[in-house]
């Protein structure tokens, strides 16, 4: 006899997962809350892994690539103060879950993904996705008010910040020294700087090491 696991009840998840994830994490902006608490997490995930997708951690996409942590990206898209009727770039899209929370708090969404597979998965769930080397950004629709990289990187690639607006915000978590550290930097003036705003395990983005430094 075959035993069928049941079906999770995914709306009370996420429900829970605003609750008892989100909201004691520091996320406080309510258009994040409402857009989380909104798209369906599961729907861009493989179906293997969907029973997972309100853990309080990340979770495997496929491709070698991963959803972050829920609060993750809340604690992120909190801190960059993002808006209705901003442009937002995000950077490693994948199967295009951040950029559906964006799409849905009312932003202009350009997602940028290199695998077609993951990229194929974000058109599936009506997201658009432009291809390309995600170290160089989307220079085709900059300047952007908001850029989300979406991963653990070692740099920030200078091309990416070119494509910040004056005011614009950047949020990522950068690999210092063996740890991950959620950043979100803001252009002012013309100059860039970051502002740690906590530490988190976050996968790594493939692509982003900081190049070798030449010695004699």
């Amino acid at each position: 006899m075959t035993v069928q696991s049941p079906i999770p009840d995914f709306a009370a998840a996420r429900e829970s997962m605003v609750e008892s994830q989100l909201r004691p994490q520091g996320v406080t902006d309510p258009a994040v809350l409402a857009a989380m608490g909104t798209v369906q997490r599961e729907l861009f995930l493989p179906s293997h892994t969907r029973p997972l997708a309100y853990v309080d951690r990340s979770v495997a996409t496929g491709e070698g690539r991963f959803l972050v942590a829920p609060a993750v990206l809340g604690q992120l898209l909190t801190q960059m103060m993002s808006r209705s009727g901003q442009r937002a770039l995000v950077v490693g899209a994948g199967t295009g879950y951040s950029a559906a929370v964006l799409a849905r708090m009312g932003l202009e969404v350009t997602a940028l993904e290199s695998a077609p597979a993951l990229a194929d998965a974000a058109r599936e769930q009506g997201v658009e996705v432009v291809e390309g080397p995600l170290v160089v950004g989307y220079s085709e629709r900059a300047p952007y008010d908001q850029i989300l990289i979406d991963g653990a990187v070692e740099y920030i690639p200078d091309a990416i910040i070119e494509q910040l607006a004056e005011g614009g915000r950047l949020g990522t978590s950068i690999v210092d020294r063996g740890i991950t550290r959620l950043v979100v930097g803001r252009k002012a003036g013309g100059a860039f700087g970051t502002l740690s705003v906590g530490d988190a395990g976050v996968p790594a983005l493939p692509g982003f090491s900081r190049p070798k430094e030449f010695t004699f």
